[in-house]
C-alpha cells in the first residue's frame, strides 16, 4: 500500500508530462475541498497516487471510491462528508483533464451536476428559495445572494456581458481586475443550495484556460478557503458599521494565480472585526479549520500531552479519523509534536 501523503511537488517537477498534469489536477481538486472544511481520506490519496502514476484510469478511481464507500463500516469514519470530499475531488480531477469547455449557463449547471450527483438531491438544479449563510469573515452575518426568482436570467446576463467584453489593448493588471470582478459577480449569484464555490472555482479555472492562461500554480489548492472568504468580502457591505465591499483580497489571489506574484494570502486579514478571531475558535489559531479540528486544537491547548485515543473518546470518532485530522493539521503547519509519541507534547504554532 502506498503512503497516504502524496508528494505532489515531486510528481509535478520530475514526473512525465501526463503525470505532472494529473498531479496538478489532483492537488487542485483535493485543495478545493477545504472551501467547505472537508478533508479527503487516506484511501483517496492512495488511489490518486495510483492514477497519477498511470496505473489506473480516472474511471477506475471513481469505481474504486464508489466500491470503498459501499463496503466501509460507516461507524469507522465521518463517512458522509469524507465520502463527499473523495468523490468530488475525483470528479474535479476528471473535469480538469478534459479540454472541452462551453462558456454557458448549461455548462455551469452541468459542472454542478457532475460534481454532486448522488451526493446532493439538487445536483445541477437552480435553487427555488432565497438563502443566507453565516460567514466567519462577517461575524456570522451573510452576503446577500441572488434572488431565487431570477437566478438563471442573472447568470445569463453576467455570462453574456463577459462574452461581449473586449480584452484587447488591456494591460495585464486591468485584465486581472476585470476577471476578479467577473468571478466575484458570478459567485454572488449562488444559484445552488450547496456547492457553489467549488462549482464556480472549477468553471473559472476552465474559462481561464480557455482564455489561454496557464492555471497551474497552487493558489486554488493551497488557498481555497482564502478564495471563498475573499469573495465574501467582495460582496458584503454594512455602511452603518463602516464595512465596504472590496475586491482587493480576491485580486491578490488572482494576481498570484495568473501573474505568479507572491502576495500574502492570510485569512485573518479578511475578518471584519478588529481582533479577527471568530467566536468558538481558540485565540491565535488559523481560521480555515473544520469544527472538529477546532475542538482538537482547543483540547490540545487545555492539555498539551493529550493522546489521539483520548481525543477520539472525547469527540466520539474513530482513532483513524483523529489521526487523519492530526496529520492534516501538522502538514498545514498549525500544530507540531515535540518529543516522542509517548512522552512528548503538542505545540500550537502561532
Amino acid at each position: 500500500m502506498k503512503h497516504s501523503n502524496i508528494n505532489f511537488e515531486e510528481y509535478i517537477r520530475q514526473g512525465e508530462p501526463q503525470a505532472r498534469e494529473r498531479g496538478l489536477a489532483w492537488r487542485t481538486a483535493i485543495g478545493l475541498q477545504q472551501v467547505d472544511g472537508l478533508t479527503t481520506s487516506d484511501y483517496l490519496l492512495e488511489t490518486a497516487s495510483s492514477h497519477i502514476e498511470g496505473d489506473i484510469t480516472i474511471e477506475d478511481v471513481k469505481a474504486q471510491i464508489d466500491s470503498y464507500y459501499q463496503n466501509i463500516d460507516k461507524r469507522e469514519e465521518d463517512s458522509s462528508r469524507t465520502e463527499e470530499a473523495d468523490k468530488v475531488a475525483a470528479r474535479i480531477t476528471e473535469i480538469l483533464s478534459e479540454r472541452s469547455f462551453n462558456f454557458s449557463v448549461v455548462e455551469y449547471l452541468t459542472i454542478h451536476k457532475r460534481l454532486f450527483a448522488g451526493i446532493y438531491p439538487h445536483a445541477g438544479k437552480i435553487r427555488e428559495y432565497n438563502i443566507s449563510k453565516r460567514e466567519w469573515a462577517l461575524d456570522s452575518e451573510s452576503v446577500i445572494y441572488g434572488n431565487a426568482a431570477n437566478l438563471r436570467e442573472t447568470i445569463e446576463y453576467d455570462l453574456n456581458k463577459e462574452k461581449n467584453f473586449d480584452y484587447r489593448n488591456l494591460v495585464q493588471s486591468d485584465i486581472i481586475n476585470h476577471i476578479t470582478k467577473f468571478t466575484s459577480d458570478l459567485w454572488q449569484i449562488h444559484p445552488f443550495e450547496e456547492g457553489n464555490t467549488r462549482t464556480t472555482a472549477l468553471f473559472i479555472i476552465k474559462y481561464l484556460r480557455n482564455l489561454g492562461f496557464d492555471v497551474t500554480n497552487d493558489a486554488f489548492s493551497a488557498h481555497s478557503w482564502y478564495f471563498r472568504n475573499a469573495l465574501v468580502r467582495a460582496n458584503y457591505k454594512n455602511i452603518a458599521k463602516g464595512v465596504f465591499a472590496t475586491h482587493e483580497y480576491i485580486e491578490l489571489f488572482f494576481r498570484n494565480l495568473l501573474m505568479s506574484e507572491n502576495n500574502e494570502l492570510k485569512n485573518r486579514n479578511l475578518h471584519i472585526s478588529v481582533s479577527g478571531v471568530p467566536v468558538n475558535v481558540p485565540v491565535n489559531v488559523p481560521v480555515n479549520l473544520t469544527d472538529r479540528e477546532q475542538k482538537i486544537i482547543a483540547s490540545m491547548q487545555k492539555d498539551s500531552t493529550i493522546t489521539a485515543k483520548s481525543l477520539s473518546d472525547e469527540l466520539g470518532v474513530s482513532d483513524k479519523t483523529i489521526k487523519r485530522d492530526i496529520a492534516s493539521l501538522k502538514e498545514r503547519g498549525i500544530i507540531e509534536r515535540q518529543g516522542s509519541d509517548k512522552s512528548g507534547n503538542w505545540v500550537i504554532k502561532h
